[in-house]
C-alpha cells in the first residue's frame, strides 16, 4: 500500500480488458517492456500498474512514459472511504455539507478503530493490537532494510532506522533538523539526506508553513506527520496526524483527478500561535482547520488574528461525536466523523 498508484489506459473504445501489474518496477528494463506492451495493445487493454514507493522514484529516470499514463497517489484508508465510498467528492460540495447543519448520528466506531490501528489495511482489518504491532515492526524493517537499501545503497541503515524511530515523537511540532543531528551525532546535511529518502519512501510527509500575508510568520520550518499515524503515542498528536493524513489525501485526490490545484499548509507565527492546517486552492487560502481532541471552545482571539489575513472559512475538528456548532461568521466546531465523511 505504500507509495503511489499509476494507472495506464486508453480512451479508444468503451470496452477494455484489464491487466493489473504489481511490483513490475523490480524487473530490469520494465519501462521499455511496458511501453511496448502498451503500444501493441493499448486500444483494447487497460493497464493498472501498482507498486511500492520505489515506483515513484523510478518514474523519474530512464525511458519516458510521457503521454501513456495518469499518475494517482495512493494513501491509507480514510473514514469517508470506509463509511461512504460512493459519496460525492467535489470539494465545494463537501465544504457546503460540512458547513450546513445535518445528521450527527454517524458511526464513531470506525473513527475509533482508524485512530487506534491506523489506515493501512492489514492492521485495520485485523483489529488486533498484537497483529498491528507485528505488522508495524515488519513494515519499518522492510522499508529501511529492503526498500531504502535498494534505493540508496546507504551503509548507515541502522542509524536511519534510529532516525525513523524518532520521527513519531516529532509529529505536530516544527521539525528541527539540528535536534535530530545532535541525537544521531551526524552532520546536518546527512540528516537532511536521510529524511529525504524516508519521505520519498512514504514513511512520513511534511507540511510547509503558509507565510503569504501573515505578519511575523514562520517561513521555513515544516511540520511532519506519519502515513501510519498509529505509530504516534500521544493521543492528541495522533488525532492531529489522522486529520492531516485525511486532508493530504483529499488534496492529492482533487489535484490528481483534475478538480483543481489543492495544497496543504499550516500557519504559525513567531509568538508560537498557529492554525494546524490551511488548504489552498490555486495558491489562495480556501479552508483553515484546527484539530482538537477534546476542546470544543475556539480560541477566538488567536484564530481571528489569522483569519483576518487568510480570509477563508474556519473549522475546528474534535474527536467527540454529535457536535456541530457554528461560532460567529464562517466558523464551526464539528465532530471528526461529520467532517471526514465526504472526503475521498
Amino acid at each position: 500500500m505504500r507509495g503511489c498508484i499509476t494507472q495506464e489506459f486508453s480512451f479508444g473504445t468503451d470496452q477494455h480488458n484489464l491487466l493489473i501489474l504489481d511490483e513490475i518496477h523490480k524487473a530490469k528494463g520494465w519501462k521499455q517492456k511496458l511501453k511496448g506492451l502498451y503500444d501493441l495493445t493499448g486500444e483494447h487493454v487497460q493497464f493498472i500498474v501498482t507498486g511500492s514507493a520505489r515506483l515513484n522514484i523510478f518514474q523519474k529516470g530512464g525511458d519516458s512514459m510521457m503521454g501513456r499514463y495518469l499518475n494517482f497517489r495512493l494513501h491509507p484508508l480514510s473514514y469517508g472511504e470506509l463509511e461512504n465510498p460512493s459519496s460525492a467528492t467535489d470539494p465545494e460540495q463537501w465544504l457546503q455539507q460540512v458547513c450546513t447543519a445535518g445528521n450527527l448520528s454517524l458511526n464513531q466506531a470506525t473513527l475509533e478503530n482508524l485512530l487506534k490501528y491506523g489506515g493501512f489495511p492489514e492492521p485495520f482489518l485485523a483489529q488486533s493490537e498484537r497483529i498491528a504491532q507485528i505488522w508495524r515492526q515488519s513494515h519499518q524493517e522492510k522499508l529501511v532494510w529492503e526498500d531504502l537499501r535498494d534505493l540508496s545503497r546507504l551503509p548507515e541503515l541502522s542509524q536511519v532506522e534510529m532516525l525513523a524511530s524518532l520521527l513519531p515523537s516529532k509529529v505536530s511540532s516544527s521539525l528541527s533538523v539540528q535536534s535530530l543531528r545532535e541525537d544521531l551525532e551526524v552532520a546536518h546535511d546527512t540528516v537532511n539526506r536521510w529524511l529525504m529518502y524516508l519521505e520519498e519512501l512514504y514513511y512520513f510527509f511534511r507540511i510547509q508553513p503558509w507565510s503569504k500575508s501573515i505578519p511575523r510568520s514562520l517561513k521555513k520550518e515544516p511540520k511532519i506527520y506519519m502515513y501510519d499515524w498509529a505509530e504516534v503515542e500521544d493521543q492528541g498528536a495522533r488525532f492531529e496526524n489522522l486529520i492531516a493524513s485525511h486532508l493530504r489525501k483529499a488534496c492529492d485526490y482533487w489535484t490528481d483527478t483534475g478538480v483543481g490545484r489543492f495544497d496543504l499548509f499550516y500557519v504559525r507565527n513567531k509568538e508560537k500561535q498557529e492554525i494546524d492546517f490551511v488548504i489552498t486552492k490555486k495558491n489562495i487560502p480556501w479552508l483553515a482547520v484546527e484539530s482538537k481532541f477534546s476542546e470544543t471552545q475556539i480560541q477566538s482571539a488567536q484564530i481571528q488574528k489569522f483569519l483576518h489575513h487568510l480570509k477563508c472559512p474556519f473549522i475546528q475538528v474534535v474527536f467527540q461525536p454529535r457536535i456541530w456548532q457554528p461560532v460567529g461568521k464562517s466558523q464551526i466546531v464539528c465532530s471528526a466523523n461529520r467532517f471526514l465523511k465526504g472526503l475521498p
